[in-house]
């Protein structure tokens, strides 16, 4: 069973930044993965696809099985990750069901999501706001972290957070 720390909030949330922080803080080695990786490394070019909507789903669908196989094979992961799809909870539920999974929320205020997708230029403006809007919506956590808050004391405060005993994680409620 691996253990995988899904860190969830809105485009320019901190996310990135606590996971650097929490694969330096833990006494255990995680691979890191989300979508920028894909993009940064340029495995993936959004625009070379003429018709991203039209592949999207399996792009992602891919990227859901990819994560699965990963933590099947045994590797604890840290996941970024922005469940703005319909269906994506439901066949992450499905696929990641056996795994130890604590479900982090990282909220960050309106005006910070804004400042810092601005100061990135990496991101189409508006993203930002439209995620803070709609991210949370119906979803319980195992913690939250405010985003706009220390790093190093939002670390600290995930790790403390795997302490035992840990109920099944939130991420698996039927919600």
């Amino acid at each position: 069973m691996a253990l995988i720390l899904f860190l969830h909030g809105a485009s320019s949330s901190g996310k990135s930044t606590l996971a650097r922080e929490l694969r330096k803080q833990a006494d255990r080695p995680f691979l890191h993965l989300s979508i920028d990786h894909l993009r940064d490394s340029g495995a993936w070019d959004r625009a070379a696809y003429p018709n991203w909507q039209a592949a999207r789903p399996a792009f992602f669908s891919g990227f859901h099985r990819a994560v699965a196989g990963f933590a099947e094979a045994g590797n604890d992961l840290i996941l970024e990750h922005i469940l703005d799809t319909a269906g994506w909870r439901t066949e992450l539920q499905t696929l990641l069901a056996g795994q130890d999974l604590l479900f982090v929320g990282v909220q960050t205020g309106l005006a910070e999501l804004q400042r810092r997708e601005t100061a990135r230029g990496d991101r189409p403006q508006g993203s930002a706001a439209h995620d803070f809007a709609q991210v949370h919506r119906g979803l319980s956590y195992d913690i939250t972290v405010d985003g706009a808050a220390s790093v190093t004391a939002n670390a600290t405060r995930v790790l403390e957070a795997l302490k035992p005993p840990r109920p099944v994680s939130a991420f698996f409620d039927a919600g």
